[in-house]
């Protein structure tokens, strides 16, 4: 799934999508950056959520961010206008609560679902420009609306995260009828790449009984190994850093590693 990009084509472009918060859907987009960057991959997120939860979680303040993924939807600016240098060997297109607005400025514009597939089109002479990239990863907003048609239209894949708990079903069914509707009329590349259980017990039967099902109830993937439930999770964004730097050995970054490692074989 995952493939080095020569210079003369894209890069896998992976979408971590659910329309349910509390996924760990950014903590799995920053942890899985960091996992491909160390196995030498050039690796680019992109925050695509108003939030900004990815952007503050790299060490960055979105209130001083000049560029974002704002003006590269709504104003034609370039990816390579917007991409900033983090930790970890990663880069960033961050975002800031201006994409609250956006929205409602690409609604009605003619083939909007289309906006960032082009921008990550770019220009491949341009060092900065996402044909330099190996994988781009995208933080898709909490919601099913415009921002995450686009980032669904613009990848090669996408990845459910999904907490090992029977509320984590809530929503998962629409986002996959979502995604039939993308391939089926935008984008008929898209590849449901799998389902990431998170905040994962193994303790608990009830999360161990959810794993069993969850493949089975929606007839996709599921990845492993599933994400251990940790505290060191909510400790690594407090200095701007993944948890395979603030927590190199524990099992959470073990996991991430192991995920990634599995999506680059499938390359």
């Amino acid at each position: 799934m995952v493939r080095r990009a020569p210079k003369d084509r894209r890069p896998s472009v992976l979408a971590l999508a659910n329309q349910k918060g509390g996924v760990a859907k950014t903590t799995s987009v920053a942890s899985l950056g960091a996992a491909f960057a160390e196995q030498g991959r050039r690796v680019l997120l992109i925050d695509l959520d108003p939030q900004a939860c990815l952007t503050f979680s790299l060490g960055i303040d979105p209130d001083t961010v000049e560029t974002s993924i704002h003006e590269v939807l709504t104003q034609g600016a370039s990816i390579a206008d917007a991409v900033l240098h983090c930790d970890e060997g990663l880069d960033l297109v961050p975002s800031t609560i201006d994409l609250a607005g956006a929205e409602a400025i690409l609604l009605p514009r003619p083939g909007r679902e289309y906006v960032l597939r082009t921008a990550l089109e770019g220009a491949p002479d341009d060092e900065a420009s996402p044909a330099a990239y190996d994988i781009v990863l995208i933080d898709c907003s909490p919601s099913l609306g415009v921002l995450t048609l686009n980032a669904l239209t613009a990848a090669d894949g996408v990845i459910v995260p999904m907490p090992a708990e029977m509320l984590g079903h809530r929503g998962v069914g629409q986002l996959l009828d979502t995604v039939a509707d993308v391939q089926r009329i935008l984008n008929r590349d898209l590849e449901v790449v799998g389902i990431l259980p998170t905040l994962y017990d193994g303790r608990s039967r009830h999360a161990r009984e959810v794993l069993a099902d969850v493949g089975e109830r929606y007839g996709v993937p599921v990845l492993d190994p599933p994400i251990p439930k940790t505290i060191r999770f909510a400790e690594a964004p407090a200095v701007g850093r993944s948890i395979l730097s603030t927590a190199r050995t524990s099992k959470g970054a073990a996991a991430y590693r192991e995920v990634a490692a599995a999506l680059l074989k499938r390359a």
